[in-house]
């Protein structure tokens, strides 16, 4: 006598469990694939300075109104001939046009931070002053991860080339240009 097979049900649902646990993961997928597009998405430009070329990227969709702004000032050339005006051993910052870290634009920035893009080494995030909406053209490259000025400074991206240019700034060294890579 031949016996019959039987499928096998787990929690009364037979094997539909399986096709639901199949889409659920494939939706997973799509998310996924979804939520690294943006971070994808970097428009590059082109930092020349006295010590040599670092290459960045800004992420206008994760930081829509800080790289409008940093676009905005490079479009303009605000940045030509302005220095580096603060080196530490874990940053260096720019685009003071005083020179000494008290200069500014005529407007402020409003704030805006994303948790997808921190502090690290590398990262390019705006300056400001001690009010959260007082940023304008002052900018940082960190040499240093520094994950205490995360979602309180405007990180929209990153040195994907040059930071051992980064490395050498001096306090004084000038930006010659920064441009749209071609």
């Amino acid at each position: 006598m031949a016996k019959k097979k039987r499928h096998r049900r787990i929690n009364g649902r037979g094997p539909f469990w399986l096709l639901s646990l199949a889409v659920l993961g494939l939706s997973l997928i799509a998310v996924g694939f979804w939520y690294n597009a943006s971070l994808i998405y970097a428009e590059e430009y082109v930092m020349t300075t006295e010590r040599g070329i670092i290459r960045l990227e800004i992420y206008p969709r994760l930081m829509p109104r800080t790289a409008e702004n940093f676009q905005r000032l490079v479009n303009e050339g605000f940045y030509e001939e302005l220095t580096f005006h603060r080196v530490e051993e874990w940053v260096v910052q720019g685009g003071d046009p005083a020179g000494d870290g008290t200069g500014e634009v005529d407007w402020d920035l409003r704030l805006e931070t994303n948790t997808r893009v921190l502090n690290e080494r590398g990262a390019i995030g705006m300056a400001r002053g001690v009010e959260r909406d007082s940023a304008g053209s002052q900018f940082y490259i960190l040499k240093d991860d520094a994950p205490w000025l995360d979602g309180d400074y405007a990180v929209f991206g990153r040195v994907v080339e040059g930071m051992e240019i980064v490395d050498l700034l001096e306090a004084g060294d000038k930006i010659l240009d920064v441009s749209p890579a071609s």
